[in-house]
């Protein structure tokens, strides 16, 4: 077929190029396409000219409006760093007391430092505080080195059996692995523990039991959590009349800590935290026993 033979069946003019009598129209662009490339044309060129796009080896053309990225980022760093200033130092300087007084700076304390406990402290105590098995719960209100804002904040600073040089120090001698206690010693001592949080019943140890085993604990283990068995804040030794177990409440549990001893580790975070962001954790976890229902 010829260049310029109309097609009989489309009434469309042909290309002269034919295959097994199959022909090829010459069939125009759609206009919607050509629409199109022309405004992507357009607005690459525009888009050239006012913005930043070229690479000119190590710089590029800056548009005829300046805007840059980087400098608008580092712009809004800044502001967001000069806001932050604003609150921070009051935070520094202020006492706890003054702290929560400030309905303004408690929403700032709240809001920061459910990411500073998030980041620093979730793995451990868990996102809502709750703690796990060797991990204390910081919902309950117990605080094994005392629950006072200063207190708890040196807790934070220089953690417990940490590398820090000021570090608290606490340990759970290893009464049975050491041989300070025999089996049967250590039996009846779990007996009477028990007893004192109220999860030991007479099912499951006799009242001779708990006897022997108030009087080992008289013997060995007043000197670190009394003689009320309430715990002391100077050695980081745990009440052990609460509801509230560290290792767990059940017999094997705390047999296996009197047996084998315990050694808590919570590293310090002078180095890590500034002030102001280890005043605010220590505001945000005493909130988690203040707000709690």
């Amino acid at each position: 077929m010829d260049i310029g033979e109309r097609d009989p069946v489309t009434g469309r003019m042909t290309t002269g190029h034919e295959w097994n009598g199959i022909t090829e129209l010459t069939t125009p662009i759609p206009r919607v396409v050509i629409f199109f490339l022309v405004v992507t044309t357009l607005f690459a060129i525009v888009y050239w000219i006012l913005m930043p796009a070229i690479p000119l080896g190590r710089t590029y053309t800056k548009g005829l409006l300046g805007l840059d990225q980087k400098t608008q980022v580092e712009q809004q760093l800044q502001a967001a760093n000069t806001e932050r200033s604003v609150w921070s130092s009051k935070i520094e300087t202020m006492d706890f007391a003054a702290i929560k007084a400030d309905p303004a700076l408690m929403t700032i304390v709240n809001e920061a430092g459910g990411t500073l406990f998030g980041d620093n402290c979730a793995v451990c105590h868990g996102t809502r505080g709750a703690g796990s098995k060797g991990f204390p719960n910081l919902t309950t209100g117990t605080w094994l080195w005392g629950g006072d804002p200063d207190t708890v904040f040196e807790t934070v600073r220089v953690g417990i059996n940490s590398t820090h040089p000021d570090t608290r120090v606490s340990q759970m001698l290893a009464f049975g692995r050491d041989s300070m206690l025999d089996r049967a010693q250590v039996s009846d001592v779990v007996s009477y523990v028990r007893s004192l949080g109220g999860v030991e019943s007479a099912e499951s140890a006799s009242p001779e039991s708990i006897a022997r085993g108030k009087d080992v604990f008289a013997a060995n283990c007043v000197a670190c959590h009394g003689e009320d068995a309430k715990g002391k804040v100077d050695v980081g030794a745990p009440n052990l009349t609460d509801a509230w177990w560290i290792y767990g409440s059940n017999r094997q549990a705390i047999h296996d800590t009197i047996f084998n001893g315990h050694e808590g580790h919570m590293p310090h975070w002078e180095d890590r935290l500034s002030v102001t962001d280890r005043k605010i954790l220590t505001l945000y976890v005493l909130s988690l026993s203040e707000t709690k229902t």
